[in-house]
């Protein structure tokens, strides 16, 4: 008979762990949860940049926006801007809107392109007002439910202030923090199951069930469990990142910035007290000295420390719920942070586990239900990431060239023949990236469907060009009311 589940003991703080620890206290505040950290051990502490779901954890949390942002020293984001992705000295937006306006059975794209047959001169860019936005450095809450005007934002933090603010609510909530370094992981000699944590100084925290924080370590998963992990390092070959901040800009952009060099890519994240910046590189094209000065040396704002290095191999646990352990975060796998996915991950794991919380002790269904779910998400992540490196069409070095020989997914694949026949995606129930963002970034890359939807048809041209112009001009209207971004943050935040 399966014990009920009373008391979760999570290992290892950081985002992932307080994350873990709020959630579940605000869930289910009749269970007894303790965490423990140990200060001498650190954290990666790169995932300064969101995506919008972070919103609604934010606010399931109760927390105050305005102190949220003071307090990490955030800023808004709405985009990401991909510089010589596809080639050198070239820039597209994946932002959080979607460009255009609903027109009928099919998506703004397959009418865009009929558009752009009849002679339209605009991108389909200038029909998104998040990207409308970015160029004008602007921002401000718009309260309206015509979508046409809806603008979906997520922010910039500095991850480690975020984790700070996280801990305070958790303890208040009742969350009980024990600092230490976990000596050693025991387990039930029949069952496998882990009984306790035992720290350094002896101290032992028993648990009926573990939520391993550990990072990449993955103390319990992978070490005590011996859960093996699987590499995709075949398709994303990067394994190395250096990291540093800088100082701030005048002027803060309202979207993060992800520079393509001759091997990887830099990222560039605004926070209103500093700028976070790193390079992601794969050490087969490139030795670290290389990569250090590529960094420092396209720095445009004084360095505040040495970059700190970063050591990885990207992949997943083949299961993320195992015996009575379940990995959130970096423990239950690793993809580069190039769509800000890596707290979203924390976010999407510790909710996942909460919908099918186990209250009557581990259940095997639960546990494949909660695998499957947590793989196809990975996956699906995954060859999103894949898309931006294949689509490349630079000649400049081995690397990008070997990117464009991939054998993909079949998945990505399907998926990539597709769009290029009909202008149509087709997405997975656990795709984060739904339509506008996988038809952004394969335009972006350099696809041009050489179909489209037959009801796009339906319109002349005179008519599907008056069509396009409305939406124009409709989407430049809120522009002027709009504060610049700092304006924005400066109002927004300070304490009345």
């Amino acid at each position: 008979m399966p014990n009920p589940i009373r008391k979760v003991v999570v290992a290892g703080g950081g985002t992932a762990g307080w994350m873990s620890a709020a959630l579940l206290k605000k869930v289910l505040p009749q269970l007894e949860i303790e965490l423990v950290e140990s200060p001498d051990i650190g954290t990666i502490g790169v995932g300064e940049a969101t995506i919008p779901p972070i919103q609604t954890f934010n606010q399931f949390l109760g927390l105050d926006e305005k102190a949220f942002l003071r307090e990490t020293h955030g800023t808004i984001k709405l985009a990401i801007a991909f510089e010589n992705w596809r080639v050198p000295d070239e820039t597209y937006y994946h932002t959080f809107g979607a460009p255009g306006a609903t027109l009928g059975f099919c998506g703004f794209q397959h009418f865009w392109l009929r558009a752009k047959q009849a002679g339209l001169s605009q991108s389909l860019w200038d029909f998104d007002l998040n990207y409308l936005s970015c160029k004008a450095g602007k921002f401000n809450k718009i309260q309206t439910d015509n979508p046409v005007y809806q603008m979906g934002y997520a922010y910039h933090f500095d991850s480690s202030l975020y984790g700070q603010f996280l801990r305070r609510l958790a303890e208040q909530a009742g969350v009980k923090r024990v600092e230490g370094t976990i000596a050693h992981v025991a387990q039930n000699a029949q069952t496998g199951f882990i009984e306790a944590l035992q720290l350094q100084d002896g101290t032992q925290l028993k648990g009926d069930l573990f939520i391993d924080c550990t990072g990449m370590r993955g103390l319990l998963l992978q070490q005590a469990l011996g859960v093996p992990y699987e590499d995709w390092s075949h398709w994303l070959c990067a394994d190395s990142a250096l990291a540093v901040p800088s100082q701030r800009h005048a002027t803060s952009a309202p979207y993060t910035r992800s520079i393509a060099h001759k091997v990887g890519w830099q990222w560039r994240i605004p926070l209103t007290h500093r700028n976070g910046n790193g390079i992601v590189y794969s050490s087969s094209y490139m030795d670290e000295s290389t990569a250090h000065d590529t960094l420092m040396g396209n720095l445009d704002t004084e360095a505040l420390d040495t970059p700190r290095t970063i050591r990885f191999k990207t992949g997943r646990t083949t299961r993320q719920w195992a015996k009575n352990v379940v990995g959130i975060g970096l423990s239950s796998g690793f993809l580069e942070p190039l769509e800000s996915t890596s707290i979203h991950l924390i976010q999407s794991g510790i909710v996942r586990l909460l919908k099918m919380f186990p209250n009557q002790g581990i259940n095997p269904s639960a546990q494949t239900l909660y695998n499957q779910d947590s793989q196809q998400e990975y996956e699906t992540i995954r060859d999103f990431i894949i898309l931006h490196y294949h689509l490349n069409e630079r000649t400049d070095s081995d690397f990008w060239q070997d990117m464009q020989r991939l054998t993909l997914p079949d998945r990505l694949a399907q998926k990539i023949a597709a769009f290029k026949d009909t202008a149509t995606v087709f997405n997975e129930h656990n795709d984060m990236f739904r339509d506008a963002s996988w038809v952004q970034v394969m335009m972006g890359q350099g696809i041009t469907p050489t179909g489209y939807h037959p009801s796009a048809d339906e319109h002349s041209d005179t008519a599907i060009l008056d069509i396009m112009g409305k939406i124009y001009h409709a989407k430049q209207q809120p522009l002027s009311q709009m504060l610049s971004h700092d304006d924005f943050l400066a109002r927004f935040t300070t304490v009345k």
